[in-house]
């Protein structure tokens, strides 16, 4: 499958089931799925939406790095990353991470990798609206801080 086509940035609703399809295999025996979905409250407030923007044409390439960097990684061939832009409601899904191997510790850490990789280094933002007011977020790893400030910010959960 060309490269290409295993990564994705986009304004449309996500299927996962198209994603997970892209990376199935007869030579694999471990598929995983991770599908970032948008709960309805954070930290006590009640969240409506949350709208996604991106450096759209650096996003893809970091998603693609992000690929490469795990394929090279664990040794697999088959991962597909998409995500959504624009506004995503309560319960919809804004990232898709499929990951198949031939065994299932490999898929399991490359899938999880994927999520944390992607928010440290993909430039994608949301905006959480709650019912009260709004916040910006750098996808949850790092908030936005003057030159210099940001790396010292940035942990994993």
């Amino acid at each position: 499958m060309d490269a290409a086509a295993m990564i994705e940035l986009t304004y449309d609703p996500l299927d996962p089931e198209r994603v997970t399809n892209l990376v199935r295999r007869d030579s694999n025996g471990a598929v995983v799925t991770f599908l970032g979905t948008t709960r309805d409250t954070f930290e006590g407030k009640r969240v409506v939406r949350l709208d996604y923007e991106a450096y759209e044409e650096m996003a893809v390439k970091k998603m693609a790095e992000v690929r490469a960097e795990l394929q090279s990684e664990f040794d697999i061939e088959d991962i597909a990353i998409s995500h959504r832009i624009g506004t995503v409601d309560i319960g919809e899904i804004s990232l898709v991470i499929a990951v198949a191997s031939p065994h299932r510790q490999e898929a399991f850490s490359a899938c999880h990798k994927a999520v944390d990789r992607i928010k440290q280094i993909v430039p994608i933002w949301k905006k959480e609206v709650y019912e009260d007011g709004s916040r910006w977020v750098a996808c949850e790893d790092h908030e936005f801080h003057p030159e210099g400030e940001a790396a010292a910010s940035i942990h994993s959960h």
